[in-house]
C-alpha cells in the first residue's frame, strides 16, 4: 500500500487515532500513517539493518514494534500536534458480495484529450499565526489543508471555517522576511491578496511550504497536460 492509498482509506473510513503500518517509499523500510482529526500524518520508521528506529524507541523486529503500538503511545511531530494511537486499520474487512449488471455500454470519445483529474489528498493540519487584513494584528488560527483547499478556523473545535482559500488561485508559497521580528514566516500569494503566516518551529514552516508548493506544482502539471 502506498501513501495515497493509506491516506484515502484513513480519511474516508477511519476515526482519529486509527493507524496502519505500510511499506515506505524507501526500499526495505516502513511508514506509519495515522488519522488525525482532519488530516493524515505519515511517520518514517528507519531500518538500520539490525533494528527498527521509531521516535526514541528501537525495536529488533516489526512484531515488537507492532506490540508497542498496541500500548496506545502518544506521538507527535515537528508541528507539535499530538495524536494517540487508538486502533489499527484492519487488513481484511467484510463487504457484501453485490454487483450491478451492465445495461448500457456506449463509447463517447476516442480516449484522446481526456480531462486530467486531481486525485491526491495531501492533507495537513495545525496551528499557524496569521496576519489580519484590516487591523494588521496577528491571530492564532487552526488550519486544515485538504486537496486544493486551505481552511482556517478560530479554534480547532469549530465546525465552520472563517475562510476557505482555493489554492488553484494561489501563485506562490515561500519563506518571507517582510516582518523582521517574526521567525518562521512564510507567505501565500494570490492575485488579489498576499497572506502572511508564521509557524511555531522552522520544521513546521518548512513542512507547510513543502506540502503547499507540491500542491501548486502538481496542479500546474495537470493543467499543462490537459491543454
Amino acid at each position: 500500500m502506498n501513501r495515497h492509498t493509506a491516506e484515502s482509506l484513513l480519511m474516508q473510513n477511519a476515526q482519529e487515532g486509527t493507524y496502519l503500518l505500510r511499506p515506505s517509499s524507501t526500499e526495505g523500510e516502513c511508514a506509519l500513517s495515522v488519522r488525525c482529526e482532519n488530516s493524515v500524518k505519515h511517520f518514517h520508521i528507519v531500518y538500520t539493518g539490525t533494528e527498527y528506529k521509531f521516535g526514541h524507541g528501537k525495536f529488533d523486529k516489526l512484531e515488537t514494534l507492532v506490540e508497542h503500538f498496541q500500548n496506545q503511545p502518544l506521538i507527535g511531530g515537528e508541528s507539535g500536534q499530538l495524536v494517540l494511537l487508538n486502533s489499527p486499520y484492519p487488513r481484511d474487512i467484510e463487504e457484501p458480495d453485490n454487483y450491478e449488471s451492465v445495461t448500457v455500454h456506449a463509447e463517447f470519445s476516442s480516449g484522446r484529450n481526456k480531462l486530467q483529474q486531481e486525485f491526491s489528498i495531501n492533507s495537513k493540519e495545525g496551528y499557524l499565526t496569521k496576519l489580519g487584513l484590516i487591523f494588521k494584528t496577528w491571530r492564532y488560527r487552526w488550519f486544515v489543508l485538504q486537496r486544493n483547499e486551505l481552511k482556517y478556523y478560530k479554534c480547532k473545535t469549530d465546525k465552520m471555517p472563517i475562510r476557505v482559500l482555493d489554492l488553484n488561485e494561489c501563485t506562490e508559497c515561500c519563506k518571507d522576511n517582510t516582518f523582521k521580528d517574526k521567525c518562521n514566516l512564510f507567505r501565500l500569494k494570490f492575485t488579489w491578496r498576499t497572506f502572511y503566516f508564521f509557524a511555531a518551529t522552522e520544521q513546521d514552516m518548512d513542512e507547510w511550504i513543502r506540502v503547499i508548493t507540491w500542491r501548486l506544482q502538481n496542479q500546474r502539471k495537470i493543467s499543462t497536460n490537459s491543454q
